[in-house]
């Protein structure tokens, strides 16, 4: 049994890409939350949520502690999944190019969400 790892350089990059999309998303959406409560710095509070304590402790709530996270998780792999094993040729890469950022965003809100409830209830 092998590690499902990417094997060339461009599946590294695009393995790392998803990653660097997800931490922009959850900063998007930290600043927006920012902006929403009024913060002079929105940008700052954004990156500062990571220096936080109670927002790293509301953060690791996270980690599928949440029936919405890993059902979300899990119909995300099922449509990737669905979509390669369906389609074919250029239709299969234009749908993955599609559907996997969309994925990844709605992850990192989902995982946003649960982290601003858990840090609401610290509060």
């Amino acid at each position: 049994m092998t590690l499902a790892l990417p094997d060339g350089t461009a599946e590294w990059w695009i393995f790392l890409g998803t990653f660097v999309l997800y931490v922009l998303a959850r900063w998007f959406f930290a600043w927006q939350q920012a902006r929403r409560e009024g913060d002079s710095h929105p940008m700052r509070a954004a990156l500062a949520e990571e220096d936080d304590p109670d927002a790293l402790r509301a953060a690791s709530v996270g980690g599928f502690r949440s029936y919405r996270q890993l059902f979300g998780f899990a119909v995300s792999a099922l449509a990737v999944v669905l979509v390669a094993t369906l389609t074919g040729g250029q239709l299969r890469v234009a749908l993955l190019w599609i559907a996997i950022p969309m994925l990844v965003i709605a992850l990192s809100y989902l995982d946003f969400w649960q982290a601003q409830k858990a840090r609401s209830r610290t509060a």
